[in-house]
């Protein structure tokens, strides 16, 4: 095959006047068709792309989503140590008012009044949900 009837090929000469065109050998166009055919375009998980006609034109969306392979600027590397830093607080704390309402569940259960005269109320919301 031909490689000046590749599709790619013919879409990058368009682009280019005559005089260039006709100055690339057969090498180098094959050469400049992997490289550019080595871009992986279009391999997302999510890809949705359409077109909606509006009276008499047209518009196109399109939402990618996938695993970012580039190279994250210092800006971007702060804000993930930021996030991940917010999202082990979050679930740091959660998981300590957990264990605190286990622990007085557990007291409730048991019988230990710790200040006589004084409830919270969870012991009883408890039993009831339970029963």
């Amino acid at each position: 095959m031909d490689i000046r009837t590749d599709p790619i090929i013919k879409s990058l000469m368009k682009k280019m006047p005559s005089k260039i065109q006709s100055s690339f050998t057969d090498e180098q166009l094959q050469h400049l068709k992997l490289a550019i055919g080595a871009r992986e375009w279009g391999k997302h998980k999510v890809d949705f792309r359409r077109v909606i006609h509006l009276f008499k034109y047209r518009y196109y969306f399109v939402f990618l989503a996938g695993r970012n392979r580039r190279r994250l600027t210092d800006e971007q590397k702060k804000a993930v140590i930021f996030g991940r830093a917010t999202s082990a607080s979050v679930v740091f704390f959660c998981l300590f008012l957990l264990i605190l309402v286990t622990f007085y569940l557990f007291k409730s259960a048991i019988g230990v009044d710790l200040f006589p005269g004084f409830s919270v109320g969870l012991w009883d919301w408890f039993r009831k949900f339970i029963d």
